[in-house]
């Protein structure tokens, strides 16, 4: 099975579906996947993006990374595999097998990718096999707030509150017991 015919749908908040049929080599990396992908859909390709193996739920699992991402392996219990190293054929689990791209963290672009079928002949490079709905513009969706992940973003002060006066921790340990205590002194 050399050929492998991946549907990626773009999922975006348009009413209609866009999406690309493409035709790669099943001993191609996904590097290569999604410089297809990226130039199917016209994105320059200039933002972090990850592959996660996906299942019917399309629930994320295993990761491709763009890039290296790794700095302790020994910490990690499967480290994540990197695209240009990673082949696509080593992946499939499944004859329908699914995966997921996120491209540019920050805008969140997701693409849901399913293998749809098979090809006899062996492509040299990526093919766009059937192209359906126009794409958005790349920098049309917009970047994800930074406030969001503040620590500000908490409306109400009783949540803070509840905090002071009570300690529902079962240490043995209460106010009085820290009194004299310094923090910064080692």
């Amino acid at each position: 099975m050399p050929g492998l015919k991946f549907r990626v749908l773009l999922d975006s908040d348009k009413q209609e579906e866009i999406f690309r049929d493409v035709l790669i080599s099943d001993m191609d990396n996904f590097e290569n996947f999604f410089n297809a992908i990226l130039q199917a859909f016209e994105f320059k390709g200039k933002e972090i993006a990850s592959f996660y193996v996906s299942n019917d739920d399309w629930d994320k699992g295993h990761e491709i990374n763009l890039l290296d991402m790794s700095y302790d392996d020994d910490a990690i219990d499967q480290p994540s595999a990197v695209m240009k190293e990673a082949i696509i054929k080593n992946f499939l689990e499944e004859p329908d097998q699914k995966f997921i791209l996120v491209y540019d963290f920050m805008r969140m672009w997701i693409f849901l990718i399913e293998l749809i079928g098979f090809d006899k002949t062996e492509p040299k490079t990526p093919t766009i096999l059937l192209s359906v709905g126009k794409a958005p513009l790349e920098n049309s969706k917009d970047v994800m707030d930074e406030t969001l992940f503040s620590e500000g973003q908490i409306d109400s002060n009783e949540e803070e509150d509840d905090f002071e006066d009570d300690d529902d921790f079962e240490d043995g340990y209460g106010d009085d017991d820290l009194n004299g205590f310094n923090e910064y002194e080692y």
